[in-house]
């Protein structure tokens, strides 16, 4: 849902990311992460073995994504992943003993109900992770997030928190938390009598960016470590503003989701926190400078404290 239409033009010139077309199904998916340089991993054969038949006859794990969404994934023109997330899928895939195929789709509402109505197996995301998506949904949660702004060099609006946004025009992601905060955030504005907060939806983060750095939106409200990656990749341009406020949420986590009580969560469960331990993920988080965005060890659905 979407407050004020965009029009947004193809961005793949933008930081040197490349969309791709939604893939209509697994069969058009590319393998692999194409991130690299981790540790091979040896097949855990218990694990395997506990997979849901249908993956294990196929010899695939197929995962969706909704497009680039640095520094977890980002995908080229020939429709590889690189990032956090690709370097995740392949350490998680060696452990399983199963290919990792990679989907891209149109939006975040596209990955859930496709994950829901069977299309796909997983998303790796990762993607908040709320109390009301685990009705649908279960989270095997691997990074916590914040939630700030993406401002012009200088904050020239000046945004130090969700309350200083009455009366600009804030770029968001369509269908995530994000846009949930913010348009609530509109509409508290409107019933103080405060200038109008224009809500801009888009259906990726590059997209939002460019809306920025374009002077179409004052700002983007979305995940920190996205940000940070855009921020540094925009040779001054761009800067955070919001840094270490609440900004309408609690804690927050992310991480991959499954269907709702597939059996393939425990085992992604257990997955992660052999990578967990042997370090893996520790070094992977190093490598895309997510050390901030750690968590102590995965767990299942943790915004419900069921983890």
């Amino acid at each position: 849902m979407r407050r004020t239409p965009i029009a947004v033009t193809a961005v793949s010139v933008l930081l040197s990311l490349s969309l791709v077309g939604c893939a209509k199904d697994p069969s058009e998916a590319q393998q692999g992460g194409g991130g690299g340089e981790t540790t091979t991993q040896q097949q855990n054969t218990a694990l395997h073995d506990k997979l849901p038949d249908k993956i294990k006859q196929s010899g695939k794990l197929v995962s969706v994504n909704s497009g680039s969404f640095p520094p977890y994934e980002i995908v080229g023109s020939n429709r590889d992943l690189s990032g956090a997330a690709a370097d995740l899928s392949d350490a998680l895939g060696q452990v399983l003993g199963i290919k990792v195929e990679h989907v891209t789709v149109e939006g975040l509402s596209g990955v859930l109900t496709g994950i829901k109505a069977g299309r796909y197996d997983f998303a790796l995301g990762p993607i908040g992770d709320f109390p009301e998506r685990e009705t649908d949904n279960d989270f095997v949660d691997w990074v916590q997030e914040f939630v700030v702004f993406a401002v012009p060099k200088g904050n020239p609006k000046q945004i130090k928190d969700l309350d200083s946004t009455c009366g600009l025009r804030v770029a968001v992601m369509a269908a995530g938390s994000a846009e949930k905060v913010i348009k609530e955030q509109a509409q508290k504005c409107t019933a103080a009598g405060k200038p109008a907060l224009e809500v801009q939806s888009y259906k990726d983060q590059p997209s939002s960016i460019l809306a920025v750095k374009s002077g179409r939106a004052d700002a983007f409200f979305s995940s920190q470590a996205p940000l940070t990656y855009f921020v540094k990749q925009s040779n001054g341009e761009l800067e955070l503003a919001a840094t270490g406020q609440k900004n309408g949420f609690d804690d927050l986590f992310q991480g991959a989701v499954v269907p709702k009580d597939s059996a393939l969560r425990d085992v992604l469960l257990a997955a992660l926190q052999e990578l967990y331990d042997n370090g893996t993920y520790a070094k992977i988080m190093a490598k895309w400078g997510l050390d901030g965005n750690k968590l102590d060890k995965p767990g299942i659905n943790l915004a419900g404290g069921k983890g």
